[in-house]
């Protein structure tokens, strides 16, 4: 036995958190900790290093996982991402490469196919790793999805890896959620859930225990502990469930405004953003939400030329123009720099229906789209400060005219990239504040900051849930003949 499960009641119930802080808790007993997420579904991506020396794409949250679990991010840890393009029809890259489509119309069919190569992953990193913890997806009780689960409890058959179900009490309702979710299952399914944890706990935890002691016996499964939220506890996140901003209370902070796109890709972009103390940071959906920002950000995008459209439907467009007419700064990250371009050309429909738009017109550059995706980790100097990124893309940028800037051009205060993460870098985080709004560098360190995340995370792991015990489980297995007793039962 080489690994756990944590599943979760819901989506966004904390899978991702209670992983990351389960993985920086066992790596500090000295285990080599690997994540692992057969399928993530999210535009939010991150480029690794892969072994040949070419760049390979796995979900940010792996990526994070990774760094809490101190181990190199690699492709086996998110085998499957789908990146949705729009409804009904996802892009899938396959470990770390892009495969292909699957629509909703043939969804368990490619689930099929997909899950050898996730299985065979996840066996590649238990044969290398002494403990794999493995993320879930959504509910292992999404029982009209169950045929076709490698993610869940298909996952934890093929391994027998034993599972911990996660549950965000600040939603309300948990207990029935814990129950419901083993209640649905199958016997064989059902014995290898080992138990709960609670998350995101506010209050006084006498008064949870006596629902816990009642889940335990009425389930036959123990509750490995109670997380308490802490609003220092955020992580890069995985999908636009999370798209909440980084407010602060500081008086005079300068406002930015990051467009809320409906296909929003890789929106960690803004975090470095939001630790400045100097900066309130918000999402936008509406012209009135823009019109006083300082800086206004249009972030990646998994269909641009869509989103263009949404821009323009809504009249965000001219939002954005009379924001740089007023010279304010404008920043464009990836598919937000190409909406700032001239003109955007798809021939091959490679995001959607075959198109050629005209873009912003706020930089003299050319986008045209091609099968072949872009996947790099490049590095420069702007203003005699280091930049480095990652870039994802299957636009091709043609630059015209305008001044340089990392992997893009300026003209005037306005910026674009085709580098995501680039804000990252502190010097060039400030000195681009310092050119844009005026502002002195704060000393703020992203690097540092996201380690004391994950420091905190693995705190509040390891003085809040029985981690002996969860390491017990990923060495030895669920407990056998777990009984499963009916509501009301004695």
């Amino acid at each position: 036995m080489t690994g756990l499960l944590i599943a979760g009641t819901t989506s966004d119930a904390g899978k991702t958190t209670v992983a990351a802080g389960v993985c920086r808790a066992l790596a500090r007993r000295g285990l080599k900790v690997a994540p692992f997420k057969a399928q993530n579904m999210s535009n939010n991506s991150m480029v690794c290093q892969g072994p040949d020396g070419l760049g390979v794409e796995i979900g940010r949250a792996q990526w994070v996982q990774a760094l809490a679990a101190r181990a190199t991010p690699e492709a086996a840890m998110n085998p499957i991402l789908l990146k949705p393009g729009s409804d009904q029809r996802s892009h899938v890259v396959l470990m770390g490469q892009p495969w292909g489509h699957v629509a909703s119309s043939d969804w368990l069919e490619g689930r099929r196919v997909l899950a050898d190569a996730a299985h065979a992953a996840f066996d590649d990193l238990a044969a290398r790793y002494d403990i794999v913890v493995a993320e879930g997806a959504g509910s292992p009780a999404e029982i009209n999805l169950r045929a076709g689960d490698y993610v869940n409890m298909g996952l934890a058959r093929h391994a027998a890896l034993p599972a911990v179900v996660v549950g965000d009490i600040d939603r309300g309702g948990v207990f029935a959620a814990f129950f419901g979710t083993v209640a649905l299952l199958a016997p064989e399914d059902q014995a290898l859930i080992a138990g709960f944890v609670v998350n995101k706990f506010r209050g006084d935890l006498d008064l949870l225990k006596p629902g816990l002691r009642d889940l335990e016996r009425l389930s036959g499964r123990r509750v490995f502990g109670t997380l308490p939220w802490h609003p220092d506890v955020w992580l890069d996140s995985e999908d636009a469930l999370d798209l909440q901003g980084r407010r602060t209370a500081q008086d005079g902070a300068r406002r930015v405004a990051v467009v809320r796109l409906p296909r929003i890709s890789n929106f960690t972009d803004v975090d470095a953003l939001g630790l400045e103390p100097g900066l309130d940071v918000v999402f936008a959906s509406h012209p009135s939400a823009v019109a006083d920002a300082d800086l206004l950000v249009l972030p990646g995008t998994r269909a641009t030329i869509s989103d263009l459209a949404w821009l323009r439907s809504r009249g965000l467009d001219r939002a954005v123009l009379a924001h740089a007419a007023a010279g304010k700064p404008v920043l464009g990250i990836c598919g937000g720099f190409q909406i700032l371009g001239r003109t955007i050309r798809d021939p091959h429909g490679v995001e959607g229906r075959p198109a050629e738009v005209d873009g912003l017109g706020l930089l003299d550059v050319e986008t045209n789209f091609i099968a072949e995706k872009a996947l790099r980790l490049p590095e420069a100097s702007w203003r005699d400060a280091p930049a480095a990124g990652y870039e994802i893309h299957h636009g091709r940028i043609t630059v015209d005219a305008g001044e340089e800037f990392p992997g893009g051009a300026r003209s005037g205060q306005v910026f674009g990239t085709m580098w995501h993460g680039a804000l990252e870098g502190d010097e060039l985080r400030s000195q681009f504040l310092r050119e844009t709004l005026g502002m002195a560098p704060s000393g703020v360190s992203f690097a540092a900051a996201r380690e004391g995340r994950l420091d905190l995370l693995g705190d509040l792991v390891e003085g809040c849930l029985d981690v002996d015990a969860l390491l017990e489980l990923a060495t030895h297995g669920a407990p056998q003949h777990l009984p499963f007793l009916p509501p009301g039962a004695p």
